[in-house]
């Protein structure tokens, strides 16, 4: 006789089936539901209060100058530290001053630096370069002998006196370069303000400012990797390229001029035959062969028709037959037009122009 369950082991039993591991097909199809979400593309948010203030071509010149700098700075490090670096660019983006500010710890040094143009008196407000205390610390123990290691420091790591002094001659290299990495576009001068302890003491960039922020990834002998962070104010940032969009423009108006002058004054002197053509006709080659002095080819034109002229393969002119100093001349009365010979033109005063002979008839 079959044994009868009571409530509370039927309860029991409800309970273990409930909490019960999942089927391994169930398990498969959640695990590939999370694969596909953890794959979506992961797209930045845009804030529509506050648009771009710079274009994408703006951007992209941007960007090309941190490249051609971060392969200066990756040469010269390499050379005056004798320290194995790559250097490269991880992105350059537009954002608000504060989000800069807050990337950076209370005890972040950051240098502050004034950038020059030249015939522009403006009081530009300095950039900012923050360098991680890691790599400075790396290149201060090669300035002064140390091995191949890299040196490993702590996040919010305060320099001594001494090695505040080093950090200058660090970032003197670093801001030198920053000339180079300008110089295909504008021509800019960078000097060292002044050093800040506290990032949250720069009153000289609001808050709210646009700025664009540059990182720079430094891999140190592959055992280590350092950042560099720029910042570039909005204000600077104008001023820069209001001088390139002008010099773009000066060089757009000025280079044809320029050139079809200097072409000119080139081809000025140039020597090229000029062919008057009475007309044409195709005669058979025995006809040819038997031609002889007095005999007279029907050129099927008039007299008075107007005759060609060939400068080089090339019609240019129509004119009048004439005779000028006892010489066969042509008189020029109008130009040709590659396109349309055969449409009539302004015709062009004589008297102002010099009289063509004739070479070849």
């Amino acid at each position: 006789m079959a044994d009868v369950l009571s409530q509370s082991q039927i309860d029991a039993l409800l309970k273990s089936m409930a909490t019960a591991p999942a089927e391994p097909a169930a398990t498969a199809v959640k695990d590939e539901k999370k694969k596909v979400e953890t794959e979506q593309v992961k797209y930045s948010k845009y804030d529509f209060y506050s648009p771009r203030k710079f274009t994408k071509d703006k951007m992209k010149i941007l960007t090309s100058v941190f490249e051609n700098y971060a392969r200066i700075i990756t040469s010269q490090v390499n050379g005056v530290f004798r320290v194995m670096t790559d250097i490269t660019v991880m992105e350059v983006q537009e954002r608000r001053y504060y989000e800069y500010v807050n990337s950076l710890n209370e005890n972040d040094t950051v240098t502050l630096v004034n950038a020059i143009i030249p015939d522009q008196n403006k009081n530009l407000v300095p950039l900012m370069m923050y360098v991680t205390p890691g790599l400075v610390i790396t290149l201060i123990d090669h300035m002064l002998g140390g091995g191949e290691s890299v040196v490993k420091v702590k996040e919010g790591y305060r320099y001594s006196d001494v090695e505040t002094a080093l950090y200058r001659r660090i970032l003197s290299y670093l801001i030198q370069a920053l000339k180079d990495g300008f110089s295909n576009y504008i021509s800019m001068e960078f000097k060292a303000q002044r050093i800040e302890d506290n990032p949250s003491m720069i009153q000289d960039v609001g808050l709210d400012e646009t700025v664009a922020i540059i990182h720079l990834n430094v891999d140190v002998t592959g055992l280590a990797v350092e950042r560099i962070r720029i910042c570039l104010p909005g204000t600077l940032l104008e001023a820069i390229f209001q001088v390139i969009d002008t010099r773009k423009h000066i060089a757009r108006g000025y280079a044809y001029e320029d050139n079809r002058e200097t072409i000119l004054d080139n081809i000025r002197q140039s020597q090229l035959p000029v062919t008057g053509q009475l007309g044409t006709v195709f005669l058979d080659l025995s006809d040819i062969y038997h031609l002889k002095v007095g005999d007279v080819i029907d050129m099927s034109k008039g007299k008075d028709k107007d005759v060609k002229l060939f400068v080089g393969k090339q019609a240019w002119f129509t004119g009048k037959m004439g005779v000028y100093k006892k010489n066969v001349a042509v008189r020029i009365n109008r130009r040709l037009y590659e396109e349309d010979e055969e449409e009539p033109q302004e015709e062009i005063p004589t008297e102002d122009l010099p009289q063509a002979g004739i070479e070849d008839v």
